[in-house]
């Protein structure tokens, strides 16, 4: 594989992967089961983030502590199923901005096509965290990722659910300083270009669609 993915393997997050990947989870349990991992996968992308050392007053005296700059991270959710993911995240980083970039895939090109763009003002002040539902062909990420990047992020994270080797390499290639953090690298891509064996269509499964 490549030295910018970072595969959270913590046992809880690959619990609830494991329920996520079942075909008959229903549809809310498949939202809940989105949300609690990218609330999980949070962990792991904040390890190193930038905090300032603080004192607070106890009941008892006084404690040093460090607070985090939040309000210095932007996660910009990929539409449609990038949403499954944001609710949980926030609940972890409720100071964070949040972004919307809208893409569709084309499914006879595999290409990724915008259709959507929302991103908060001093985006050269923010560390920008892509949030993705797969990592497919790489396609659909990488058109965000440089958007985010013609924005002028001071840094940019992708994070997904399930990523296919074929993607992880592609993101790779175009984006060397781009780390990616997901729950899982999947055996290869279908015909189709899903993720394989993966989650099945995740905006579908998310949102009761077809």
């Amino acid at each position: 594989m490549t030295s910018n993915l970072t595969i959270v393997d913590h046992p809880l997050v690959q619990h609830k992967l494991t329920l996520l990947r079942r075909k008959d989870t229903s549809t809310r349990s498949f939202r809940e089961l989105t949300a609690e991992i990218g609330a999980l996968l949070v962990y792991e992308l904040m390890r190193d983030a930038p905090v300032s050392h603080c004192e607070v007053e106890t009941p008892l005296g006084t404690a040093r502590g460090v607070e985090l700059e939040g309000k210095k991270i932007v996660l910009v959710s990929v539409l449609r199923a990038g949403a499954g993911m944001l609710d949980g995240m926030l609940t972890v980083l409720p100071s964070a901005r949040v972004g919307h970039i809208g893409l569709y895939r084309d499914r006879r090109l595999l290409t990724a096509i915008e259709y959507f763009c929302k991103l908060p003002a001093g985006m050269e002040n923010r560390d920008a965290i892509v949030v993705g539902s797969v990592l497919a062909t790489g396609g659909t990420a990488a058109a965000a990722i440089r958007r985010v990047i013609e924005a002028r992020a001071r840094s940019v994270r992708f994070v997904c659910l399930v990523a296919a080797r074929e993607g992880v390499q592609a993101l790779a290639a175009q984006f060397p300083d781009v780390r990616v953090y997901t729950a899982a690298v999947d055996e290869r891509l279908t015909k189709e270009g899903y993720v394989y064996p993966g989650l099945g269509d995740v905006g579908d499964r998310l949102f009761g669609t077809s």
